[in-house]
């Protein structure tokens, strides 16, 4: 008998937040488990090769790359044409998912680097963010009216390094940056992903996730 597909999260993990965007818009029911990083279920260790979250366990395959798991949801049912963007979109996420997440992750943590100048990695950051700045110049998201799965897949990212110093980063030279940041922050979906879980143990009553209205709000 078929059974719903169990997704292994942490809350705060952007790339599990970008995960949770996708199964929302997707509107994917999904068994829910939240867990804390210091102390990890043996369940997911035997689940994730990579003992990341998130991770998703269907059927007949186990996905522990948040982005697999959203073009998996997304293939699934994609209401808002969100896997519908220029190749220019896959481009902006490989640089979010590389040289931008290495420089927020050299500010944010910057005593785990002390042979790098934390001034630095955050200018380097800054870069990257200012040319996003620039292509969402008059229009709400990053390919005009409507949100693409890009969009989905870096803003868990940029709300990470603008909590570092949300006065520094207010303070900069990419308005329209801040105004996509925030409508995002201001949504029901963002909402409904940041909702707190207890951390899952064996025998729990199932938490069941992914299906909801919210989407309409993006």
């Amino acid at each position: 008998m078929a059974q719903h597909p169990v997704f292994w999260t942490f809350r705060r993990c952007p790339y599990a937040m970008r995960a949770r965007l996708a199964l929302v818009s997707a509107g994917i029911k999904v068994e829910l488990r939240e867990i804390l990083l210091r102390d990890k279920p043996q369940a997911f260790l035997d689940t994730s090769a990579s003992r990341t979250v998130p991770a998703l366990r269907t059927n007949d395959q186990v996905l522990d790359e948040s982005l697999d798991i959203m073009i998996w949801a997304l293939e699934q049912n994609d209401p808002q044409q969100l896997l519908d963007m220029p190749k220019k979109g896959w481009e902006l996420i490989s640089t979010n998912d590389g040289p931008f997440k290495d420089a927020l992750d050299h500010t944010k943590y910057a005593t785990r680097y002390p042979d790098l100048d934390e001034e630095v990695e955050r200018q380097k950051a800054a870069t990257y963010l200012t040319v996003l700045d620039q292509k969402l110049d008059g229009q709400v998201w990053l390919f005009g009216d409507r949100p693409t799965i890009a969009d989905l897949a870096m803003l868990p990212f940029v709300r990470q390094f603008a909590n570092i110093d949300r006065v520094w980063f207010d303070a900069q030279p990419w308005p329209d940056l801040i105004r996509w940041l925030d409508r995002f922050l201001a949504s029901d979906i963002f909402g409904q992903i940041m909702h707190k879980y207890e951390p899952w143990s064996e025998g729990d009553v199932p938490i069941w996730f992914g299906t909801s209205d919210a989407v309409s709000d993006l």
